[in-house]
């Protein structure tokens, strides 16, 4: 079994997704890295990003191909200010899903893993 189906397949990862969203939305320092007036199209991708990686439909990669991470959040500064919101916010949905332990460990070590991967500015010691 996947992780994907343990966790309750696609309306699972809806859940974790919009959840996170919420908390975006209001957050003065990650709200700006989305132009969209609407979270929608940003949600939906991240969620279906989200389901194939844990084994689910692979329709992220059918409809723009590679994930490419590094590369599609480069046009953003992200720094461990930025991290850190990023995680806050998704720790926060995670716990909303009430998983099993082990299913929320293996979950989370790959959002925090995914979230420092992202990081593309060193912070300045001078500035803070």
């Amino acid at each position: 079994m996947t992780l994907f189906e343990a966790i309750g397949g696609e309306p699972a990862f809806r859940k974790l997704v919009d959840e996170f969203y919420a908390g975006v939305a209001d957050d003065p320092l990650l709200r700006p890295m989305y132009p969209e007036e609407d979270l929608g199209p940003a949600a939906d991708r991240l969620t279906l990003f989200l389901i194939q990686y844990w084994g689910g439909p692979r329709t992220y990669s059918d409809q723009r191909g590679h994930p490419r991470l590094r590369m599609r959040h480069a046009p953003f500064r992200i720094g461990a200010a930025e991290r850190d919101a990023w995680l806050r916010h998704m720790r926060r949905a995670v716990d909303t899903l009430d998983l099993p332990p082990q299913l929320a460990v293996a979950l989370w070590d790959y959002l925090e893993r995914a979230a420092y991967f992202m990081v593309n500015v060193a912070d300045d010691p001078a500035a803070g």
